[in-house]
């Protein structure tokens, strides 16, 4: 039979492996819904969107693991720590969902093929961000520091492509109106591309945060 500490341990366990479970959710839905938007297929962004549902009841399952553990006992800092990053990472990955569906509607009412001078840096830009997501979940995963902090710098090439995209863009606005709703819509979605590379971004910080205590080169705890 287990005593106290082993049972809290175990607890501790079960949620890392929720947690986890959900980023790889979220990557997925990152995953398939630009999969959609570049293969035009209207099924899978209705499924993504149909999606999000599940990763919307797994935050609240986590929330309400983290405050079962924080109410249970006394944790220890590295026990509060962990607990606190858990609390954090869900809203992130939850949003990275969010994004996902945002990108599989726009999709579904898109009528127009990308345009062909963005789709190189488009499927760059997607890259970085598929492999942001995955690396900051391995992170807390491994609790690996140094992958933690190499994962963020990858967040200026997000930023990069971004602008160059953005760029191209608003030009496009500028000189041929028959084009500006489709531009409207590339628009928002590296936007939205963007914000999963903050999402991941910030999973990284609290993976420091839980290594550390350090956050934003702040100690909290």
């Amino acid at each position: 039979m287990m005593n106290a500490r082993q049972a809290f341990d175990a607890e501790l366990k079960d949620l890392s492996d929720a947690l986890i479970h959900m980023g790889e959710m979220a990557s997925n839905a990152i995953d398939k819904a630009i999969t959609a938007l570049l293969t035009g297929d209207k099924a899978l962004a209705k499924e993504v969107a149909d999606d999000d549902d599940l990763l919307d009841e797994m935050e609240r399952t986590i929330e309400q693991k983290c405050l079962r553990l924080l109410l249970k006992q006394q944790p220890v800092a590295g026990d509060l720590r962990k607990i606190s990053t858990a609390i954090k990472m869900v809203t992130d990955i939850e949003r990275i969902g969010d994004a996902a569906e945002d990108i599989a509607e726009i999709t579904l009412e898109m009528t127009a093929p990308v345009f062909p001078d963005i789709l190189d840096d488009l499927k760059k830009m997607t890259d970085a961000v598929r492999q942001m997501v995955s690396a900051a979940i391995k992170a807390y995963v491994n609790e690996d520091l140094d992958l933690a902090r190499t994962t963020r710098a990858k967040d200026d090439i997000v930023d990069e492509l971004f602008e160059d995209i953005r760029t191209i863009l608003g030009e496009k606005i500028r000189t041929d109106v028959t084009q500006m709703y489709t531009a409207m819509d590339y628009l928002m979605i590296i936007k939205y591309l963007e914000r999963v590379g903050d999402h991941a971004e910030n999973i990284c910080e609290w993976v420091e945060f839980y290594k550390t205590g350090i956050r934003k080169d702040e100690r909290i705890f």
